[in-house]
């Protein structure tokens, strides 16, 4: 397997990633896969999804022509854009957090789980964001705990737990540099 992690360039890469998001969305997986595996909470659509690589790039991973992960850049100028995330920028706000970059998403396809690409695309994150964001800011809901796993293992920490929607938020960080 040759995986390649590089900034989202085209719209076919986009529609790949909606793709992949689709298929693991909260509503699309059972609740033993929510446990075992992880889920995604928002679903995008390409304008929105086009935007925001826009303003910054995304992240991909690649086999071959085929994005097989994918963690999604998101300015603070979409917190208005995603209901679901409006919370977060509030606490942010609160704790008087600044200059960050948030990651809207990340996903791994199935196939490729366990392999490394979850890390590969945040180091990949990192070297894009900085010197530009100190900071890569995300959410994971607190019932996802592997996703929460996933993301102290490779260096986030937690900022707060909050309460948004009727349920629990974990608004963690990972430092740039």
């Amino acid at each position: 397997m040759n995986i390649q992690y590089t900034t989202t360039k085209t719209t076919d890469e986009l529609l790949q990633i909606l793709s992949l998001q689709e298929m693991n969305l909260k509503s699309s997986v059972t609740a033993i896969e929510m446990a075992q595996e992880g889920f995604v909470t928002v679903q995008h659509n390409l304008d929105l999804l086009t935007r925001m690589n826009e303003a910054c790039p995304h992240i991909v991973a690649k086999d071959n022509d085929n994005v097989v992960g994918y963690a999604l850049s998101m300015t603070e100028d979409f917190k208005d854009e995603i209901s679901v995330l409006r919370p977060m920028f509030t606490v942010l706000e609160g704790n008087n957090i600044q200059n960050f970059i948030t990651m809207g998403q990340i996903c791994v396809a199935k196939t490729h789980r366990k392999q490394g690409i979850f890390s590969g695309l945040y180091e990949t994150m990192k070297k894009v964001s900085y010197p530009t964001y100190d900071a890569i800011i995300t959410e994971v809901d607190a019932t996802n705990s592997r996703s929460l796993g996933a993301h102290y293992s490779v260096g986030f920490e937690k900022i707060c737990t909050y309460h948004s929607l009727g349920q629990d938020w974990e608004l963690i960080s990972l430092k740039t540099s």
